[in-house]
């Protein structure tokens, strides 16, 4: 599979998007990696393979990869009641069945988003708790996280059930979803430039632009659910990680196994375009793994092929209004792939 020819400098002016970063999976090994744009509209710091973006949704694939390498240590089971893992909150009792962390990675587990939640943190010095969003305290989610229909039967995405699921890991193992991560899947792939943290020197961050090219408020938009949408990370770094999830089918990693590695891309409650954190599609060069993100001033897509051993990650700096599909990330997909 070789790319068409895109005049990406050209591409970038009509969509009106500040920067972007790529890299491509071939024959499971990084074949490449390309860069354009600029990490701040009206300056001269350009985007770079190490430049670092916020991932926005595609945060759910990391915690889905990390779910399955602590239910490959028998740390987790994905199809046990998750009340009876959780400590410092529970779901509320229903009526209408158990909840598992298949369900919550699945987003068949009953819990609706509240119109209008989980939005960007309001202010740096106001970090709620899990507990806190959980229990409709605070202004992200005003509304208490509740059940409301069979697990199992129907579809929601839901970044309420990823904060669930965050909140199961922290009961868990006793410590925060970020250490969690950093030891089991950060350091163990080196994925040196992922992160749920800002650091002071923000030189290798890029910022986040509004569909004019304008800087979003606050330059980097925070959002106060790492499991959810926390993640800032690099596309050499996802593709990494998808690399190691196209290793494990084949038998070939050390971080989980074929089973469980599979699990992953296996329709979930009779619906064929749903997996485990990822979406899946059928495409003519085989099953197609995708994960979307989408927020204040980034986008951007992984799309996999697992039996291929092919893929491609490509994030962007700017909210350009449309889905990605309908703009430069769609145009790229569809000449690559």
């Amino acid at each position: 599979m070789k790319p068409q020819t895109i005049n990406f400098e050209k591409k970038l002016k009509d969509y009106q998007i500040v920067g972007v970063s790529m890299a491509t999976i071939e024959g499971a090994c990084i074949s490449k990696t390309d860069c354009f744009g600029f990490l701040e509209a009206g300056t001269n710091r350009r985007v770079e393979h190490d430049s670092i973006f916020h991932a926005c949704s595609i945060s759910k694939f990391f915690t889905s990869i990390l779910v399955m390498t602590l239910s490959e240590q028998g740390i987790l089971d994905i199809d046990r009641d998750i009340n009876e893992c959780l400590s410092s909150w529970k779901v509320p009792l229903n009526s209408l069945g158990i909840i598992t962390l298949r369900h919550l990675l699945s987003h068949h587990s009953g819990i609706v988003d509240p119109e209008g939640s989980f939005s960007e943190i309001l202010s740096m010095s106001d970090t709620p708790s899990m507990v806190e969003i959980l229990e409709g305290k605070t202004p992200y989610c005003e509304i208490p996280i509740e059940v409301k229909y069979k697990p199992g039967s129907e579809f929601s995405y839901s970044d309420a059930g990823f904060c669930v699921i965050q909140l199961v890991i922290e009961d868990i193992m006793g410590k925060s979803f970020e250490e969690v991560m950093e030891k089991y899947l950060f350091l163990p792939l080196q994925l040196n430039n992922s992160s749920f943290q800002l650091p002071a020197s923000k030189d290798q961050f890029s910022y986040g632009h509004t569909k004019d090219g304008g800087l979003v408020a606050g330059k980097y938009p925070i959002y106060p659910y790492p499991a959810a949408s926390g993640l800032w990370t690099t596309p050499t770094d996802v593709a990494l990680l998808v690399i190691e999830w196209m290793n494990a089918i084949k038998g070939k990693s050390n971080l989980f196994s074929t089973i469980n590695a599979k699990e992953l891309l296996t329709p979930q409650f009779e619906k064929e375009w749903m997996g485990l954190g990822a979406f899946r599609d059928t495409h003519e060069i085989g099953i197609e793994v995708s994960s979307l993100g989408w927020g204040v001033g980034f986008q951007g897509m992984m799309v996999a092929y697992p039996n291929e051993g092919a893929g491609l990650v490509i994030m962007t700096n700017t909210d350009t209004g449309v889905h990605q599909l309908k703009g430069l990330v769609g145009e790229v997909y569809r000449a690559y792939y």
